[in-house]
C-alpha cells in the first residue's frame, strides 16, 4: 500500500507560516519598542579644546590685527628688497605712501611665506593715460619664485571703463581667472585687495602634490572664490608648476609708459 505524504507536507507548510508570522511580529515589536539607548545631550557635540589663540582685531577692518606682520608702515621700506639683486628697495616713500620707481625695478619682501592672508591697498593715478594693459599696469605676485615674471600674479590695472582681455583685468589671476564681477573705483581713488593664498605643495621628486588656491576680495567684493591655479603666471603659453617652498611677495614695476601706481597699508598674517 502506498502512503500519502500530503499531510506531513501540509503540516510543514503550516509550521513555516506560523514561524514567519512570529518573526514578523518580533521585528515589528522591535521597531515600535522604546529605545534603551541613552538620550542625546547638547554637550555630546560640544568641543572645548583646542582653544583658539586670541587675536586683537585692528581699529578698522583694514587695519592690521595683532598677529599681522606689517610689510609697509608708511615710513620706510625696511621689509623690502630689490628683486633683481636683493639690494635695499628704492621705491619712493612720501606721506605714508610708496610709489613705483620703474627705474629701480620690482621689489619683494625680505621674508618668505607659505600660506597667508594679505591686505594691500593701491591707487591708479587720477591723471592716468593710455588704454588696455598700458593703463596703470602693476601686479601683486603672491609667490615670487624668481626674477622677471616668475611667480603667481594678481593683476593690478585700471579697470574703470578700461577695456582689455578679461583674464588680464584687475582682480584676475593673470591669464588664468576671470573676476566674478568688476568692483573697481575710479582712478585717483584707493582700491584694496584682501587675499587668502594657499601655496602649492610638491612631492620630494618635484612633482605637484596639491595645487595653489586663491581667494580675492576686491574693494570688499569677492572676485576669485578659492580659485585653483594651473601653475605660475606666464605671458605667453600655458601655465605649469615648478617646485618651490616658501617665497616672497613681490610688487611689479611694469614697463608701460603710464603714470606710476602707489601702494599703502600692506600687512600679512601667516596661516598655520
Amino acid at each position: 500500500m502506498i502512503r500519502s505524504h500530503s499531510k506531513p507536507f501540509a503540516y510543514s507548510a503550516m509550521v513555516f507560516t506560523i514561524m514567519a508570522f512570529i518573526v514578523m511580529a518580533i521585528a515589528a515589536s522591535a521597531q515600535t519598542a522604546p529605545s534603551t539607548a541613552p538620550k542625546p545631550k547638547p554637550e555630546d557635540t560640544e568641543l572645548w579644546t583646542p582653544v583658539p589663540e586670541v587675536v586683537t582685531p585692528g581699529a578698522t577692518t583694514t587695519a592690521p590685527p595683532s598677529d599681522a606682520i606689517v610689510l609697509f608702515n608708511g615710513k620706510n621700506l625696511d621689509e623690502w628688497v630689490t628683486t633683481k639683486d636683493k639690494s635695499p628697495a628704492k621705491w619712493v616713500v612720501n606721506h605714508g605712501i610708496m610709489t613705483v620707481n620703474k627705474a629701480a625695478g620690482e621689489i619683494e619682501t625680505k621674508r618668505k611665506f607659505i600660506d597667508y592672508q594679505l591686505h594691500i591697498e593701491w591707487r591708479i593715478p587720477k591723471n592716468i593715460t593710455g588704454s588696455g594693459q598700458a593703463r596703470g599696469n602693476s601686479g601683486v605676485f603672491l609667490a615670487s619664485t624668481g626674477p622677471g615674471n616668475d611667480g603667481y600674479e594678481l593683476q593690478v590695472l585700471d579697470a574703470y571703463n578700461n577695456k582689455t582681455y578679461v583674464n588680464g583685468m584687475a582682480g584676475s589671476l593673470y591669464k588664468q581667472s576671470i573676476p566674478l564681477v568688476n568692483p573697481s573705483r575710479k582712478p585717483g581713488e584707493w582700491q584694496s585687495y584682501d587675499v587668502i593664498w594657499n601655496a602649492p605643495r610638491f612631492n620630494e621628486d618635484g612633482s605637484l602634490k596639491s595645487p595653489a588656491y586663491v581667494t580675492v576680495l576686491y574693494n570688499g567684493v569677492l572676485v576669485d572664490n578659492h580659485f585653483q591655479l594651473s601653475g605660475e603666471t606666464l605671458y605667453v603659453g600655458k601655465p605649469f608648476y615648478k617646485a618651490f617652498s616658501g617665497a616672497p611677495i613681490k610688487l611689479q614695476a611694469h614697463g608701460d609708459k603710464s603714470a606710476p601706481i602707489s601702494y599703502r597699508n600692506i600687512w600679512v598674517r601667516e596661516l598655520k
